[in-house]
């Protein structure tokens, strides 16, 4: 199904992911080569759709590990059901201590977390490792087995290996660099936001029955933003779509009534309102002007 590079980007096309082919090239050799992917790039790029759209062009399961800061092996790999197990201790009171440890830390009271599941799947499965740079640097360490030889070590049980190698995307909003040992596991994908004619394609897929001219209005305003080293936070493609679907809904006509959309739609932050807010004043000033 996927021989080419061609073949994933018109399965891609076909699920509303549109994609250049630099990055589909990217996307190709970590699914081919089987080897980690990671997708740096801003917020609202398209990161996390990617991941989700391959596991559904593969007909493959898709695991997710939404990574913060604090994060540690016992919600990533696994943990031990301590209730069940104080349980059982219980009702072994009279069996011999070694005994009755290698029961309690069998694979009855093992709890699965993401990445465990991953690697003792029945069958392949996406896993989605995502905002990698929210996690503490002490995390990726802990990556490291994994990443390279597909493989975890639990003290109790011993190393267990993948039974299927599991796809691997790794997402990063790049807030802080992160470590040469965990790039060099992996593919390298940079995916910036889209072009507007992209952008555009985008929105006429995701939204029906658009205004192509005031769509192409909402992108250039959504552009400028992303553009303007002041605001904090760009908005990203769903951004777009929300601020297309709401003109749709309140029949916007006027650019002046599509710019008091971004307020509403676009910025979620007060530094960038009230810095918006300046721009539109300095406009409507050298309008005025010029009038």
């Amino acid at each position: 199904m996927l021989n080419t590079v061609e073949d994933l980007i018109r399965l891609l096309t076909e699920n509303d992911y549109i994609i250049d082919r630099k990055s589909a090239i990217a996307v190709f050799l970590a699914l081919k080569l089987e080897k980690p992917l990671l997708i740096e790039g801003p917020p609202g790029c398209g990161k996390t759709e990617l991941a989700k759209v391959i596991a559904k062009i593969l007909n493959l399961d898709l695991i997710r590990l939404q990574c913060y800061e604090g994060l540690d092996y016992s919600h990533a790999l696994y943990e031990w059901n301590y209730p069940k197990q104080l349980l059982e201790i219980k009702m072994m009171q009279q069996v011999d201590e070694n005994e009755a440890k290698k029961r309690i830390y069998s694979e009855e009271f093992l709890i699965e977390r993401p990445l465990l599941k991953a690697i003792r799947s029945d069958k392949r499965v996406v896993l989605l490792i995502d905002e990698i740079d929210r996690a503490d640097p002490e995390f990726e360490g802990f990556l490291l087995e994994f990443l390279g030889e597909f493989q975890v070590t639990i003290p109790e049980l011993g190393t267990i290996r993948a039974k299927h190698k599991p796809f691997v995307f790794i997402t990063s909003n790049k807030t802080r660099d992160l470590s040469d040992a965990l790039k060099r596991r992996c593919l390298y994908l940079y995916l910036y936001y889209p072009n507007e004619e992209r952008e555009l394609e985008i929105v006429r897929r995701k939204v029906g029955g658009i205004d192509v001219e005031k769509t192409r209005k909402a992108i250039k305003i959504v552009n400028k933003l992303r553009q303007d080293g002041e605001i904090i936070h760009k908005p990203g493609i769903a951004e777009t779509i929300d601020l297309v679907n709401t003109i749709n809904l309140l029949g916007v006509e006027s650019e002046e009534d599509l710019r008091n959309l971004v307020v509403n739609v676009l910025l979620k932050d007060e530094e960038d309102i009230r810095h918006f807010k300046g721009m539109e004043d300095g406009r409507r000033k050298d309008d005025s002007e010029d009038s």
